[in-house]
């Protein structure tokens, strides 16, 4: 679609509601011309420079870095160099890394120190902590046809999700895309996920699958990734494929705003327990999330593979996080200090950052990998707490 026929005044609302990515729009008079020159004897206030946001770090300030099995992280940095090797900056160091795979703890220990520099992540305001959540690819009951207990759908991408790629528009949209659907001659905004669900009929065609849960779909659209298993048995794979472009808005978040749940009892179970109690209420907990993924088969990956991250490999448990690439490199080995689920204990490892999520934004800010089935959905429901970053910057050599 040519952006010409696109209004203006759209345009801008779109780019707003419906980019994948972006920052916070100006303040309100940002764009205004001053009416008058600047009136004497008043200085402009100060604006404090955002902090860069890699901080040079040694080892031993890496919190338990002596503790941990890294031979693990080398396995999962193996399955990063499967998208990283083919680029300049890392050929020489997944080549190497190669040659350690099975090697023993502290031989890995070693090629990492020896061939990264850690540096600390940090937020724009100086600090170095910031919220640190747990994902999984979860498990759902489902049938190809809709029927008894077989209710609720899990959508593929449908024909009138328009999508425009604003890479060629200008420089500071790159990676951004607009989503809608035609009215007319106009592109307006792609339907919400409560509108979605009001027309049935309409998207009976595009539909993947039918589950026996709502709540599964639902959390499945929140993961953005998981395992289908058919009443033969069978279990097939399904991935992200698109959304509507509308803002996500945390559906915990709402519950705890209308009075319906503590803040300690918003974890998924929590959230599970309530959608049954107040089945009728359902329909309330859609509205409070615009946003709506779509979702397609993937195939070619094995029974004993995790579900691809947005690096574009399998993703591993307990060794992969969600970053937000702005900060954070898909591909980079990233170091975590954190409480575990439920602040239980702490999560000091070595981790890969082979995905990311649309909740995930900002310098000090990731969700951690669980894995597959219930009892990593139970660890990744009560995983919310604040932690510390090192990104491993890869050093180069003359002879690389």
């Amino acid at each position: 679609m040519s952006l010409r026929q696109i209004p203006c005044s759209w345009l801008a609302a779109l780019l707003l509601a419906a980019c994948t990515s972006g920052g916070p729009p100006a303040p309100d008079g940002a764009a205004r011309p001053a009416s008058c020159p600047p009136c004497p004897g008043i200085k402009p206030p100060l604006v404090t420079p955002a902090a860069p946001p890699l901080r040079p770090a040694s080892w031993s300030d890496l919190p338990g870095w002596g503790e941990d099995d890294v031979s693990a992280a080398l396995d999962a940095f193996l399955v990063s160099c499967q998208a990283l090797a083919r680029k300049p900056a890392w050929t020489a160091v997944c080549t190497e890394a190669e040659l350690h795979r099975g090697a023993g703890r502290d031989e890995i220990k070693k090629f990492f120190m020896a061939r990264f520099q850690p540096s600390q992540v940090v937020n724009p305001d100086g600090s170095t902590e910031g919220l640190i959540t747990g994902y999984y690819e979860p498990l759902l009951h489902a049938d190809r046809k809709p029927g008894g207990a077989y209710r609720f759908p899990i959508y593929g991408v449908p024909d009138d999700l328009i999508v425009v790629d604003l890479t060629d528009v200008h420089p500071e949209l790159k990676s951004m895309r607009l989503r809608g659907r035609l009215q007319g001659r106009r592109l307006v905004p792609y339907f919400t996920r409560s509108e979605i669900a009001r027309q049935p009929e309409k998207y009976a065609q595009s539909a993947l699958f039918w589950a026996e849960d709502a709540m599964d779909v639902v959390f499945l659209q929140v993961q953005g990734s998981g395992r289908v298993e058919l009443p033969d048995g069978s279990r097939v794979r399904v991935g992200y494929a698109d959304q509507n472009g509308q803002p996500y808005a945390s559906i915990g978040r709402w519950l705890i705003d209308q009075g319906e749940l503590r803040a300690d009892a918003a974890s998924m179970q929590g959230i599970r327990d309530w959608a049954r109690s107040n089945p009728a209420r359902l329909p309330d907990l859609q509205k409070a999330d615009p946003s709506f993924v779509f979702f397609r088969i993937l195939t070619g990956l094995r029974d004993d593979e995790g579900p691809l991250g947005a690096l574009g490999v399998p993703l591993s448990a307990e060794r992969s996080l969600a970053v937000d690439p702005r900060t954070i490199p898909l591909g980079s080995m990233v170091w975590l200090d954190a409480p575990g689920p439920g602040n239980e204990g702490r999560l000091r490892r070595l981790m890969a950052a082979q995905d990311t999520g649309g909740a995930i934004r900002g310098a000090v800010r990731a969700d951690f990998y669980w894995g597959t089935g219930a009892a990593a959905g139970a660890q990744a429901g009560r995983m919310k707490s604040r932690g510390g970053m090192w990104v491993f910057v890869p050093l180069q050599r003359t002879e690389d």
